[in-house]
């Protein structure tokens, strides 16, 4: 599993059945900071992905890729690559609190 940013959302009208009535959402990955243990840094990259908990724009979510994404459920038979399957309350790194969602942020 990763960690990741809600940016925003994807709309397609035309896509596989199988992707009918879900949500796409646009998550960036989150990294803890080499120079700075305490704080997250942004990957380079966006992901699209399926939203499994009803996650929303700003949130720091958990998501997996690959075939751990089809293990979510009513996945199966989807074509997906990437799921948000939980919504992150806190996190802690190296004994101290580097995100809190009751601040709305990093600590």
């Amino acid at each position: 599993m990763f960690l990741a940013r809600v940016e925003g959302s994807v709309v397609a009208t035309k896509k596989d059945d199988g992707l009918s009535g879900r949500k796409l959402l646009l998550v960036r990955p989150q990294l803890v900071d080499e120079s700075d243990p305490a704080k997250f840094r942004p990957g380079k990259n966006t992901i699209v992905a399926v939203d499994s908990v009803g996650a929303g724009e700003g949130e720091l979510v958990m998501f997996t890729q690959g075939s751990s994404a089809r293990l979510a459920p009513n996945m199966k038979s989807a074509p997906v690559d990437a799921v948000v399957v939980g919504i992150v309350d806190s996190v802690d790194a190296l004994g101290q609190v580097i995100y809190d969602a009751k601040t709305d942020g990093q600590a």
